[in-house]
């Protein structure tokens, strides 16, 4: 006799509640509570405002919405999505909030400048110089000359010496020598311009007697605080080289020094362009070194080894400080001054981006 039996069927499974999966805002949510915190710190600031007699302020609207956004958000997730999520929204508030209070003093600056600058940017302010302007007219072509003389000198000079320093440190330093100049590297990253100046004033004292003032010694000083920046930029750079690539070089007989020269700096070369940009980039407005070895004048003066040679950085300071009688044209001036360094700068920093793009090295064939 065979007795059968059956399985009991299987109990139906319970349904658990995922608590990273149980609830999720719409993504409009955020943005509705973000604008109802915006609204009602409108109306405590205007309250305030009414009370005290004082007129209203966007500031502080900004700031008691976005206050109260962080705590609506954090409570309304908490209960729908759980503490998990209510946390990270939590936290993304707080660094997007970050992020945007640490990128209002720039956009402020850029429209004060481009506001206040574009009152002079006209041909004329780029084609004449100051030289027997009194008053409204002139421009500044003296001081882009110099700019452009001075930082190129200062480059041509500090280059070479951060690159190849920053080669022996990281192919051939060892010791107590390339600890000094490690040492002595990041004590000129702090050196202040004015010391910088006031260096490059004292060693060109003692050949050409007091009172020299000369293009090449701003471009002295302003070497002394490129070379750090370069200096370390490209240490950077060649110490990300892969040594697999230094060893192929050298197991097939190439020299050390060839296999720097073809294998090492065109590996790092769209780093230590991009290093060198922000090395002329942190010295190409430097305004105390020029003022006290460069000097200022209203002519064109295209021979950095003698006479006084003007800067933009300077041009805007003088034009700030010392207005004549028609204060607002040398105001106009100056803000004019400031908007073109600016644009030099960026100029400087899309030309690196391009260098670095078409001499980075290309991956396959």
């Amino acid at each position: 006799m065979t007795v059968t039996t059956t399985a009991p069927a299987p109990a139906p499974r319970r349904e658990v509640d995922n608590p990273l999966t149980a609830g999720q805002l719409p993504k409009w949510g955020p943005w509705v509570l973000l604008g109802v915190a915006l609204v009602i710190g409108a109306a405590i600031s205007g309250l305030v405002a009414g009370a005290s007699g004082t007129s209203f302020s966007i500031v502080s609207t900004v700031v008691v919405g976005y206050v109260l956004y962080l705590i609506a958000i954090t409570v309304v997730s908490q209960l729908i999505e759980g503490g998990r999520k209510a946390t990270d929204r939590l936290v993304t508030g707080v660094v997007v909030g970050a992020f945007l209070l640490a990128l209002l003093p720039l956009i402020s600056l850029i429209i004060t400048v481009v506001s206040n600058g574009l009152a002079r940017f006209d041909i004329e302010f780029f084609t004449y110089s100051m030289r027997n302007v009194v008053g409204e007219g002139g421009g500044v072509l003296h001081a882009i000359v110099g700019t452009v003389l001075v930082t190129l000198w200062a480059a041509i000079i500090s280059v070479p010496v951060g690159i190849f320093t920053a080669i022996y440190l990281v192919e051939y330093g060892r010791g107590k020598l390339s600890k000094a100049i490690t040492f002595f590297v990041d004590v000129m990253t702090g050196i202040p311009s004015i010391v910088a100046g006031l260096f490059a004033y004292a060693l060109f004292a003692l050949f050409a007697g007091e009172g020299v003032r000369s293009g090449f010694g701003g471009a002295v000083a302003l070497s002394l605080l490129m070379i750090p920046t370069v200096v370390r930029s490209t240490e950077e750079m060649l110490k990300l080289v892969p040594n697999d690539l230094r060893e192929a070089s050298l197991a097939l007989g190439v020299p050390k020094w060839l296999t720097i020269a073809k294998v090492v700096l065109p590996t790092a070369l769209a780093g230590i362009v991009t290093g060198v940009t922000l090395a002329i980039a942190r010295v190409i407005g430097e305004t105390a070194p020029l003022l006290i070895i460069a000097g200022f004048t209203t002519n064109m003066n295209y021979n950095v080894f003698d006479g006084r040679m003007m800067t933009l950085p300077v041009f805007a300071y003088n034009q700030y400080v010392s207005p004549g009688v028609q204060e607002q044209a040398y105001f106009d001036r100056a803000w004019t001054a400031a908007l073109v360094l600016i644009l030099i700068v960026m100029l400087l920093n899309i030309g690196a981006r391009l260098i670095a793009h078409f001499f980075a090295p290309k991956s396959g064939r």
